[in-house]
């Protein structure tokens, strides 16, 4: 089926949450609607602002361009512009372009007339990022305690942070979500693998089928999990990533979950105690 004729298949009028027919519109062949148009605003407007912080600061070079959050003693209020208050502009910018992405791909979906699994995934994602810049810094009262929007800016507060901790790779959810990140990434990297053989034989060769999938993985590890199934277990696999990622760092810093002073290496004191215990010491 020639590309045009395939979008004009899936062009289904209907399924808008907001203005009905008056934002149930096209651009090529994206879809745009209400909240496409949210997304176009929110996006360009917090580009436009790390642009203007980027002119404040006097530099263009990309890996030096740096909006931080207020400082610590600011608290949970609204700082000076240039004090942290773009920052906070910015975030909220965010936020507003991908909940209006999520809502146009539920949009999509009704359109469709299929599930939401691809927004409810984005929604997790969105969680992670929301848990790092308001959840977290508002348990421990102050926007202070987020990431600043810069590249070595930023991997300098992960660095600090996961020194902060004693040794960050301690936290066991963070070996959670790192073992399922990697994971995902093994999963679709032997499916993505396995269709790009499947799809392109050697010369003189057919296209090999499903059959042929399931019988390499069943020969390869003893069982097959099927075309449809590989796409559920990355799901579920990226899905538990994001999300175990986002409380491995909400329960790193906050006072109702963390003593003052103490570390996650001081947390795995429970299994030396407990083998001690079970050998009778």
């Amino acid at each position: 089926m020639a590309l045009l004729s395939f979008e004009r298949k899936y062009r289904v009028p209907g399924g808008t949450l907001i203005g009905r027919d008056l934002f149930d519109f096209w651009v090529g062949p994206f879809y745009v609607g209400f909240f496409g148009l949210m997304t176009v605003f929110f996006a360009s407007l917090g580009t436009l602002l790390i642009l203007w912080g980027a002119a404040q600061q006097g530099t263009w070079n990309p890996f030096l361009i740096s909006i931080n959050p207020p400082a610590i003693e600011y608290g949970l209020s609204f700082a000076p512009l240039h004090d942290g208050g773009l920052w906070q502009i910015i975030t909220i910018c965010a936020h507003g372009a991908f909940i209006a992405w999520l809502l146009r791909e539920v949009e999509i979906c009704r359109k469709l007339g299929i599930g939401f699994h691809i927004p409810a995934a984005f929604g997790v994602a969105i969680f992670a990022y929301t848990s790092l810049v308001v959840i977290r810094p508002i348990l421990m009262g102050a926007w202070g305690h987020a990431f600043p929007y810069g590249i070595f800016s930023h991997l300098d507060w992960v660095s600090y942070t996961g020194y902060q901790y004693g040794n960050f790779h301690y936290n066991p959810v963070h070996m959670l979500a790192v073992s399922l990140f990697f994971t995902t990434a093994l999963a679709l990297s032997l499916h993505g693998g396995l269709i790009l053989s499947a799809a392109n034989p050697e010369k003189g060769e057919e296209a090999k089928t499903p059959d042929h999938e399931d019988t390499y993985f069943r020969d390869f590890i003893g069982y097959s999990i099927g075309t449809l199934g590989i796409h559920r277990l990355g799901l579920l696999l990226a899905v538990n990533a994001a999300f175990w990622s986002a409380i491995c760092i909400l329960i790193s810093g906050p006072a109702w979950i963390w003593p003052e002073g103490s570390s996650w290496i001081d947390w795995w004191e429970w299994w030396p105690r407990l083998t001690t215990f079970s050998a009778g010491g």
